[in-house]
């Protein structure tokens, strides 16, 4: 039987158990059609590029299948009436991946990788060493403040030129 890694997105709305619920639901749809499901991950709420049906966010399961192409045709047909269902992608492929998918090595990197950086990541030092002057204009020393202009004697040479 030919080989599927088959995604699809859940919207927002629904919660966990019932995501779960629909795995189930189109587990047992290619099982009726005489095929295995080999792996489910559960990739989690992921914001989404652009909205789907007024959609930000969705949730995002993958499948990897061994079934015949009417099978798959059958599950794809119920996600497309299904209105908890905003996308699915199905892919043919040579082999089915033993362990995590990219998308979980990526997740279990980034969860390292925040684990050994501190709050602000890897960020690094200021700029400079010097302290941040946190004090208001006026409270700065002379030197530090911007050139005000003379207002009194530009008012006083206007009306020299005006006699």
């Amino acid at each position: 039987m030919p080989l599927y890694e088959h995604v699809f997105l859940a919207r927002q709305d629904v919660s966990g158990q019932q995501v779960e619920a629909l795995v189930e639901q189109f587990k047992s749809v290619i099982e009726e059609g005489g095929g295995t499901v080999a792996k489910v991950e559960t990739w989690g709420l992921k914001s989404l590029s652009y909205r789907i049906r007024k959609n930000r966010k969705a949730h995002f399961t993958l499948l990897n299948l061994d079934a015949p192409a009417t099978a798959v045709a059958e599950m794809e047909r119920q996600q497309r009436l299904h209105e908890d269902v905003l996308r699915s992608m199905t892919l043919r492929v040579d082999e089915l991946e033993e362990g995590p998918s990219v998308m979980m090595q990526k997740r279990d990197r980034d969860d390292r990788r925040d684990d050994r950086r501190g709050r602000f990541g890897d960020r690094g030092p200021r700029r400079d060493d010097r302290p941040r002057d946190d004090r208001p204009r006026e409270d700065r020393p002379r030197e530090d403040r911007p050139k005000e202009p003379e207002v009194a004697a530009a008012a006083s040479d206007e009306s020299k030129g005006a006699e």
